[in-house]
Formats: structure tokens, sequence, C-alpha cells
């Protein structure tokens, strides 16, 4: 009979099912304290003991979620700034009923071109997330500058200008796409 890892912090449903549990067995580990029930199609795996993020509970909680904001500069080393809360951007069709007590989540609605585009899947051991990828995350932080603050805008604008793994032409081809272009030259004049 098929066991739970250790290294796994959030099982689907249909993952259990794929590894054998029934229906029945789901109830009986979540009676028994190894399972808790995070929403409807995802279990937490309570016998985890793997490093925590809180990246696999914004996965688990928000099906198709991808990180970004403030919560993609951070992981990146674009700010020194911790976010007290996970940044998600999610369709702005989409409804999210269940979200977990910690960590905050702060859900952000995109439209799909841009929700679509720059996303990359992040895997570590046997859990993952999707983000999405730094020069996407710097033109989105460019787009919402005012949400997420002018001050943090230029920080994480000169930290990725710093780099020597950036691709500015992929920066501008989003910057394009997204209609972001003018507002990216006007801080790029501004710290050059």
């Amino acid at each position: 009979m098929a066991e739970l890892s250790e290294n796994k912090k959030f099982y689907t449903v249909q993952e259990l099912k794929d590894k054998g549990f029934s229906y029945y067995r789901m109830n009986r580990l979540e009676a028994e304290g190894a399972l808790r029930k995070a929403n409807k199609g995802v279990y937490e795996n309570l016998s985890y003991y793997g490093e925590e993020n809180d990246f696999y509970s914004a996965e688990a909680y928000i099906p198709g979620g991808v990180i970004c904001l403030l919560s993609a500069a951070r992981y990146y080393g674009l700010t020194n700034f911790l976010p007290d809360t996970v940044d998600v951007a999610i369709n702005r069709k989409k409804k999210v009923t269940t979200l977990p007590d910690w960590p905050e989540i702060r859900l952000h609605y995109y439209d799909p071109l841009r929700l679509d585009l720059g996303v990359r899947e992040i895997r570590e051991g046997e859990n993952r997330f999707h983000i999405f990828d730094m020069e996407k995350t710097v033109i989105d932080i460019l787009y919402f500058r005012n949400k997420t603050g002018i001050e943090e805008t230029g920080e994480i604008l000169r930290n990725y200008l710093k780099r020597t793994d950036r691709n500015p032409d992929q920066l501008f081809s989003y910057a394009k796409k997204l209609r972001t272009e003018k507002i990216l030259r006007t801080y790029l004049e501004v710290l050059l």
C-alpha cells in the first residue's frame, strides 16, 4: 500500500488516487490526523518534514495562481523588502473560495494575456509552485507601481539592472506586449 512522502507538503486528490488511495482511505487519514483538507481538491500532508515555503501553500490553495509582484521580486533577490503576504496573480474571472489562515495571501486579478506571459514552474524536491520570471516581475511592478510603491519600484529596477543574469531583450519584449514601454523608458532615463 502506498504511503505519504515526508517530503511533499500538499497532495491533490488526483495525486492520492494515482498512488492508490481510495476516498475512504483519504477520509481515514484525515480522521487520524495524517492529512488535513485544504480545499475541495487538495490535502495538506501533516507528516511533511521538509523546508516550509509559503509558496507551496499558495499553489495548493489557488490552483492556476502565479507568485507575482513583491513576493516574486523577493524570490529573485530584487528587493530587501520582506512582504507580510504572498502576492498571487489569478485570472480575473476566477473565484477563490478558501484561503489559508497562514500565510496570508493577497490576490491580484490579471487579464489572461498578463497572466499567461512569463510563467515558470519551480520544483523543489517533490513540491512545486508557479512564479513569473524575473523580467515579467519587473514589468508587472512597473505597471502596478502605485500599488507596490514608487520607492520599491525604483529599488527593484536598480537591482535588476545590476544583475549579470538579466535579459533586457526579454524585458523590452514584455514591456511592448503589456503596453508598459513608456513607463519603462521613463524609469530607465531617470536611473541611467
